[in-house]
């Protein structure tokens, strides 16, 4: 399988890339700004996995003036996708008196409008069939906890549930399914920020696991759905 993932220099993204590099016939688009990571990553599964197909592609989501141009680059690599998981994720702690604007546009370009026009940019590359994964939150899940200093995160959070439910329906006709994994509580460098002291219910690992078990296989019964993953809301 041909499988993008955003966000994939550190953290659950990382770990994802690691789990399905194990299998030989997937080919993986690891996408960060950090490059750095990005071949650390791949030298990690080369020799972790020595037949792995781990390709680094070093791109800022929040420039959307190339998005584009996006296919044309990815072609280089692959002419098909079947899985896209946008597990990127922006969060800024700060309280809802105090947020600025800046922030709130670094937040929402990160968690809601990269996942909203890189799909629309990869349509062309999806395959009949491919299975969209958001990566969402627990706490933009209606009637959940809520907490402070997350106005913004949660907020993008809760309309990137939102628009994978209509997603689900623009692309029923390409065969195209689309659904998000509200995360709860990972120990990540995100939640160490939101949560200082704090200790999650999973590893990064842990629900890397599950998301990679969801993306090959949770198209098959689901689409459209935000699921919640928590063990504990903190």
């Amino acid at each position: 399988m041909n499988i993008i993932i955003t966000g994939a220099g550190r953290g659950i993204g990382s770990e994802l890339v690691k789990i399905l590099a194990r299998h030989k016939q997937n080919q993986i688009i690891a996408v960060s700004r950090n490059g750095k990571a990005l071949k650390e990553l791949q030298a990690e599964c080369i020799k972790l996995y020595p037949d792995t197909k781990v390709i680094p592609y070093e791109f800022d989501l929040n420039q959307f003036e190339f998005y584009p141009f996006i296919v044309q680059r990815l072609e280089t690599f692959i002419h098909k996708c079947d899985i896209l998981i946008h597990n990127a994720g922006r969060l800024i702690n700060k309280p809802y008196e105090k947020f600025e604007l800046s922030d709130f546009d670094e937040t929402v370009n990160v968690n809601f409008k990269a996942p909203f026009f890189l799909t629309q940019a990869l349509l062309p590359i999806l395959n009949r069939g491919a299975h969209v994964v958001n990566i969402g939150s627990y706490g933009g899940v209606p009637a959940t906890r809520k907490f402070p200093g997350l106005a913004a995160y949660t907020s993008s959070k809760g309309a990137l549930h939102i628009l994978t439910e209509i997603l689900a329906t623009e692309l029923a006709g390409l065969e195209i399914k689309v659904n998000c994994l509200a995360l709860g509580s990972v120990q990540t460098e995100m939640f160490t920020r939101a949560f200082p002291g704090q200790k999650a219910a999973l590893n990064p690992v842990q629900m890397a696991q599950f998301i990679a078990d969801f993306a090959i296989t949770g198209h098959k019964t689901m689409n459209g759905q935000v699921i919640p993953v928590a063990l504990a809301e903190v």
